[in-house]
């Protein structure tokens, strides 16, 4: 079958950080360049699709979600790729059209059934692009365990081969977050790296000197700022340093996710990471089975969960573990809290994350030869459509194909 042009009109384009009135072409699931489109190949589009003035943004990438409607994929061992399955499915309608299915600290035989169920795998109408797994634990610090069982969380004794010996393989594994200041850490960070794996810093007592030690071995993240860490001192910044260390490798960009569900991080501690590293900011959820669901008791890995006014707590606590909150939620909470432009809360949930994760060629971006994915919105950041490949795989709005 020919392949089939769609050009996409009455819309503006988040392209090369703004807001541009323009037309989108879309080819065998590929951002087009309309020159060589007109110029070279003297074709014209198959099909017109009216956009109805929406903004057109990159779809957004979730690197750190736990679960949802229902589904933990640290505790459904047995129906995990199911589980990854429902969750990819579900939050399309976020906007979210790609993600890193999350596990927290969990014994090794969780590992070993579950990560070489959830495979990397293109999203369509079936869900949101699985991009790989980010392993949250188990190698972090007692001190800063947050929501993950003490009784799960391990040191690096015999080096890399923990790793190994733990997960059981890193063929589906995108990031890992450790502590690093832990024995052996920077011969893991190291390794991790060699392997592709992206490395984060996280649920830490470490200091800022441990943090530059990890990234000068090759850490590029850190884990949910301001959260499971030490928190900002002026005579040892701690971990939250990073995003003004000049121990950071030149043309070196150290990434931070943040949870901006107006519950994880005060208003004022956004502003401030956002002023003071815009750049490195990453919008993640860190949302449990409960997102999507009705107040109760719920599950995050080996912990029972209850969520009270909208606050998810390890059951029994008031230790937080995790977030209810969509994409969508976050962005529009963070553009409030900030008062950032439209542009930059929609990048620090898109391409901020590509780039995080060294994805930004082909995702977070609407550059020609990028892969089409892509949302409508409007002005109040209402989605109106997700795009996945050039198909509309969610829709509030009527639209032909």
């Amino acid at each position: 079958m020919a392949s089939r042009l769609v050009q996409f009109v009455n819309c503006r384009l988040l392209r090369d950080h703004t807001l541009v009135k323009d037309d989108l072409w879309v080819r065998d699931g590929k951002i087009e360049n309309p020159e060589t489109l007109f110029f070279d190949e003297r074709v014209s589009a198959d099909l017109q699709v009216d956009c109805q003035g929406a903004i057109v943004a990159p779809g957004f990438i979730d690197l750190q979600i736990n679960g949802g409607f229902g589904v933990d994929f640290s505790h459904d061992v047995a129906k995990a790729e199911q589980g990854v399955a429902k969750v990819a499915k579900g939050i399309l309608a976020h906007g979210v059209t790609s993600f890193c299915p999350t596990l927290v600290t969990s014994p090794e035989a969780v590992y070993h059934r579950v990560l070489p169920t959830i495979q990397t795998q293109q999203g369509g109408k079936h869900g949101a692009t699985v991009l790989g797994v980010h392993l949250e634990g188990p190698f972090i610090s007692p001190m800063k365990k947050g929501a993950h069982p003490a009784e799960f969380i391990r040191t690096f004794a015999k080096g890399f081969q923990s790793v190994l010996d733990v997960y059981g393989g890193l063929d589906n594994v995108s990031i890992v977050t450790l502590a690093p200041e832990l024995k052996n850490a920077s011969e893991v960070v190291e390794e991790l790296s060699r392997r592709n794996v992206t490395v984060s810093v996280g649920h830490s007592m470490g200091d800022l000197v441990h943090g530059e030690v990890a990234v000068q071995h090759g850490a590029t993240f850190i884990t949910h700022l301001f959260n499971a860490m030490l928190p900002f001192h002026h005579r040892d910044p701690g971990i939250v340093g990073l995003l003004t260390s000049d121990a950071v490798p030149e043309g070196k960009t150290v990434f931070f996710g943040i949870i901006a569900d107006g519950i994880h991080t005060h208003p004022a501690a956004l502003r401030i990471a956002h002023r003071t590293h815009p750049n490195g900011l990453v919008l993640v959820t860190d949302a449990i089975s409960a997102l999507g669901l009705q107040e109760g008791t719920h599950q995050l890995g080996q912990m029972a969960v209850e969520v009270r006014n909208s606050h998810a707590y390890v059951a029994g606590t008031t230790t937080l573990c995790g977030s209810i909150a969509s994409m969508i939620e976050c962005v529009q909470h963070f553009a409030q809290a900030t008062g950032c432009s439209m542009v930059s809360a929609l990048e620090a949930a898109s391409l901020h994350a590509a780039r995080a994760i060294g994805i930004h060629g082909r995702k977070g971006t609407l550059n020609f030869g990028a892969d089409a994915d892509f949302i409508f919105l409007g002005e109040d950041y209402s989605i109106w459509s997700t795009w996945i490949a050039g198909e509309c795989v969610y829709s509030k709005l009527q639209i032909m194909q």
